[in-house]
């Protein structure tokens, strides 16, 4: 499977700070920030997996461009 070109887009405004999408990203792409809230931390290890913006509940993430073949 060859995943192509995705970005992940964190919208802080809707952040209410759970720590859900830190604490199940496979990859540790997201961080605690210094104010609570999520930041990516190594971007370039993402998967594209989805698992951020599936479980949000404020729908504050969202995964932009991610096809898998």
């Amino acid at each position: 499977m060859n995943i192509k070109s995705h970005s992940i887009i964190i919208n802080h405004k809707w952040c209410k700070q759970c720590g859900i999408c830190f604490s199940l990203c496979p990859k540790n792409v997201l961080a605690m920030g210094e104010d609570g809230r999520p930041y990516l931390k190594n971007p370039t290890a993402c998967s594209g997996c989805g698992l951020c913006e599936l479980r949000c509940p404020d729908f504050a993430i969202t995964l932009e461009g991610a096809e898998h073949d």
